[in-house]
């Protein structure tokens, strides 16, 4: 029987171009979103707005991002993600320039909220990943995921001390002018990552499947629809801190200095839990991790608002929560992967990652919106303490297999 190039060769190693140039674009896209909550207490002096205004412009970006992923995540499935990772670049820097020059909530809603919000969505981890997936073999990829979840991360642990300088040297309007030419760098890191779902090493063994059949199929699998439900929690949870922590941190009376230095953690340790989330669940059951990930968040955030809140407690809050920040992407991913393969990863993917947006929706919105009535974030901390409990419970019993299919062609 002739055997097939794909299986005759020995599977490569990582294509590392494709790995570091996706890793600089995680950097660049997840950077400025995480460092958003910097701008929220100049930003408002200046312009006489509350913090429900700038709250509900960051639920908005979050679920623009949410929106806009799975249907970005089809067109780089379809047509290739250098078109939209190209786009991401122009979105997302038009978005942080009129976000700088707003002189209305309208106007900070549709460039911080939407524009942003669909730059970091047709650049998010979704295209990244998914371009990751396709490129790389299947007992590395979500070691390969993890490299690039943490590079996101250090884009975190980079923006966040780099904005809070540009913002002491420059003003908040002037940092966000310097952080949209950022954003145009992103097209040129793009060039390579330029494949779509029938190229790559993955694609030869995958079926041909429509995205019709492929939606029916993920929405009738029960797993799946638990992987959705779950990572709803994490964007509640992670968007809320990114959003509110530094304006939590001066309302505790700690000086603005811990607010920078703790996303700053965030960032960096981040990067570690993100790396380490790889080789965990490249080696162990990863429904029972993302438990483990979901509990472990409930736990210190309980601890977090019943000890008293000292400076020396914000950082270690802050070195913990890095450690579980987004250490649930790469096995959420993984099993996305697993469960349906990569054909339609990038809309499937997406799908997962509007549960996410959605929930950072409320998470960010809530915030803001009960402190102006409540004059506290306290309901949203144990609010977010809840979700966590509800996501460990559904994640134990999602199934690490693919799903049963009946015999179908082979992709030409």
């Amino acid at each position: 029987m002739p055997v097939s190039i794909a299986q005759a060769r020995p599977a490569p190693s990582m294509p590392w171009l494709v790995i570091i140039c996706g890793c600089l674009i995680a950097a660049l896209t997840f950077g400025p979103r995480s460092a958003m909550g910097f701008f929220q207490l100049p930003m408002l002096a200046d312009k006489g707005w509350d913090r429900t205004t700038f709250g509900l412009a960051m639920a908005i970006q979050n679920l623009a991002w949410g929106l806009g992923t799975p249907f970005f995540g089809a067109i780089a499935d379809k047509f290739g993600t250098w078109r939209v990772l190209a786009l991401s670049g122009i979105l997302y820097a038009s978005g942080l320039i009129l976000m700088a020059v707003a002189d209305s909530p309208a106007l900070l809603h549709i460039g911080g909220g939407v524009l942003v919000g669909l730059g970091i969505a047709s650049g998010s981890f979704g295209i990244v990943l998914a371009a990751f997936a396709r490129n790389v073999a299947p007992e590395k990829r979500s070691l390969a995921f993890g490299i690039g979840t943490a590079a996101g991360s250090a884009g975190m642990f980079v923006f966040a001390p780099l904005s809070q300088g540009l913002i002491d040297a420059y003003g908040w309007f002037n940092s966000l002018v310097a952080m949209s030419a950022m954003m145009l760098i992103v097209p040129v890191l793009a060039i390579p990552l330029r494949g779509n779902a029938q190229t790559g090493l993955a694609s030869k063994a995958e079926i041909d499947q429509s995205m019709k059949a492929a939606l029916r199929e993920a929405f009738g699998h029960q797993s799946y629809l638990l992987l959705v439900s779950g990572f709803f929690v994490c964007g509640f949870q992670v968007a809320f801190i990114t959003a509110h922590f530094p304006a939590y941190i001066s309302d505790i009376g700690i000086e603005a200095r811990y607010a920078v230095i703790s996303l700053a953690l965030i960032g960096f340790f981040n990067i570690i839990g993100s790396l380490a989330s790889g080789f965990i669940g490249q080696r162990y059951s990863k429904p029972i991790f993302l438990s483990l990930i979901y509990l472990g968040r409930s736990i210190l955030i309980t601890w977090f608002l019943l000890v008293p809140q000292t400076p020396f407690v914000v950082v270690v809050f802050a070195v913990l929560m890095g450690l579980l920040w987004l250490s649930t992407v790469p096995p959420t991913n993984s099993l996305v992967a697993i469960m349906f393969g990569t054909r339609h990863l990038g809309l499937l993917g997406g799908i997962v990652f509007l549960s996410h947006q959605v929930g950072s929706f409320l998470g960010v919105w809530l915030g803001g919106y009960l402190y102006d009535i409540y004059g506290s974030y306290d309901i949203v901390w144990w609010l977010g303490v809840a979700l966590g409990l509800f996501a460990a419970v559904v994640h134990w019993p999602i199934k690490e297999r693919p799903v049963d299919r009946p015999v179908l062609a082979p992709a030409e």
